[in-house]
């Protein structure tokens, strides 16, 4: 058995790797190069590449909006290393917190307001919304790239390509015993 039986293949990959480095960068190019003001341009795409300088206010919402990018990051990337750490014998303690962290993202990723599904795609010009092949990176990310990382999400409760530890096997007492046992 591996040390990380609840996040297995390519869950692992994709929770572990690929979406920490996915919400981190964005932070790195923020704060730094090419900075806030490339970053509020390309929240909507245009035909134009022209970086105008925004105003203070702005600036101040998007590095704070870096800011949650790295949370968001670190959040998955940290916490995610330590649950295997600590309970490398126990995958079902492990499928149980991955679970409410897991469920806490999925939530975000339809609903929270900052740059997600819904509100990324409301906020598209209409000339936009159905036109994905105009779309930058940034808005693929912010909607193509978060719908498959909601899709894998439910694919995990589901246990699709997994074994479930905790998830989807009856009820459990505090013991972790099942109510039948």
């Amino acid at each position: 058995m591996s040390d990380f039986p609840a996040l297995p293949g390519v869950y692992n990959a994709l929770f572990l790797y690929i979406e920490p480095v996915s919400t981190i960068l964005p932070a790195i190019l923020i704060w730094f190069t090419p900075g806030a003001a490339w970053f509020h341009h390309e929240l909507i795409p245009t035909a134009h590449e022209s970086f105008a300088s925004i105003d203070p206010r702005t600036r101040m919402a998007i590095w704070q909006l870096g800011n949650c990018y790295l949370l968001l990051g670190m959040l998955s990337s940290l916490v995610f290393r330590a649950i295997r750490d600590a309970l490398p014998g126990n995958p079902a303690a492990q499928e149980r917190i991955l679970g409410a962290s897991l469920l806490a993202m999925a939530i975000a990723d339809a609903i929270r307001p900052q740059t997600t599904i819904a509100a990324s795609f409301i906020g598209l010009p209409d000339s936009l919304k159905y036109h994905p092949e105009l779309w930058n990176p940034t808005t693929h990310g912010n909607i193509s790239f978060v719908i498959v990382l909601l899709l894998f999400r439910a694919a995990w409760f589901g246990g699709i390509g997994r074994t479930r530890y905790y998830f989807g096997q009856g009820s459990r007492l505090s013991s972790g015993k099942t109510k039948d046992s």
